[in-house]
């Protein structure tokens, strides 16, 4: 196998995910406005932002097998993105603690030989403890995940905030789901091992 692989995403947890899997890859970054589009459903942006990220960088990488990534976290309709500081990050988990979240985590891997796009949502839910105030600052003094969708790093001390984790691939929570990806680089004929 030939093919180049590319990882659309600047995202240090996707880049250490996919070296699990001993393949060599680049990475570039998509550039691609993750805004959802009105009346959007939250699962829906992150199955189109997998793609929409993989697309964009096409025309740089012919015979490449792109790989995009999109994650969002969902609670009672509301998405919790990357908190982005302190302030959200303590506002967003004291929204969460005690609650059920959906983190679903949207996978492309596009050809660009053949144009052909497979794409898969994997959904994780995660309960949060019931956290005091005390936790949830300490936990961010010493971790600072403000670049995290729900303010948690399950791969880190994060995983001290929770309760339990239910899913088909507990890498989907940190970002790129492999047990997915290895199916769907089976699918074009990478060998794994």
């Amino acid at each position: 196998m030939s093919t180049k692989i590319l990882l659309a995403s600047t995202s240090p947890y996707r880049r250490e995910l996919l070296a699990r899997l001993g393949l060599p890859f680049e990475i570039t970054n998509p550039q691609t406005d993750e805004t959802p589009l009105p009346g959007e459903a939250p699962e829906a942006t992150a199955l189109r932002l997998s793609e929409a990220k993989a697309r964009a960088v096409t025309a740089a990488f012919p015979d490449t097998l792109i790989i995009g990534s999109d994650q969002v976290a969902v609670m009672d309709g509301r998405v919790f993105g990357k908190p982005g500081n302190h302030e959200r990050a303590v506002e967003q988990l004291r929204q969460l603690r005690g609650r059920t979240v959906d983190f679903f985590t949207g996978l492309c891997l596009l050809n660009t030989r053949t144009g052909h796009a497979q794409v898969r949502g994997v959904p994780t839910l995660v309960t949060f403890r019931n956290l005091s105030d005390g936790e949830i600052e300490s936990y961010l003094r010493r971790e600072q995940p403000y670049n995290c969708a729900g303010a948690a790093k399950s791969e880190g001390l994060g995983i001290s905030l929770l309760q339990s984790i239910r899913g088909d691939d507990p890498n989907a929570l940190i970002g790129l789901p492999l047990i997915a990806l290895c199916d769907m680089l089976r699918a074009e004929g990478v060998p794994l091992l």
